[in-house]
């Protein structure tokens, strides 16, 4: 057999995901299904990933709303004599810091992780 080339289309929540595989070599047709395999796995984990960071998106959003109400709260606690704090107020101080930890720690498509397919 020839060359060979698959390509595998998605579409998923009205984003296009497309991957093209190849070879030089003469491939037997269980290899060119082989690689039409690996071409979906590849084209299922760009969706698996897509949905991760639209989740992740999603609560940034969420988190950014919150963020500016509690920064409001923040504002006026401030203003209070340390000794005057309640705990919910020193746990607003605190959530604020965790908000910008959150926020400086985004999505990076599991690079790093191995992959099992």
């Amino acid at each position: 057999m020839p060359t060979a080339s698959v390509k595998i289309m998605l579409s998923y929540d009205y984003n296009h995901f497309e991957i093209c595989l190849g070879s030089d070599m003469d491939l037997t047709l269980k290899e060119v299904n082989d690689l039409r395999k690996s071409a979906q796995r590849l084209s299922d984990e760009a969706v698996r990933q897509y949905k991760v960071a639209k989740e992740k998106a999603s609560k940034q959003c969420h988190r950014e709303y919150e963020r500016k109400e509690l920064e409001r709260e923040v504002d006026r606690i401030i203003c209070k004599p340390e000794g005057e704090r309640s705990a919910t107020d020193k746990a607003k101080l605190t959530a604020l810091k965790d908000h910008a930890y959150w926020e400086e720690h985004q999505y990076d498509y599991d690079d790093d992780e191995p992959q099992d397919h």
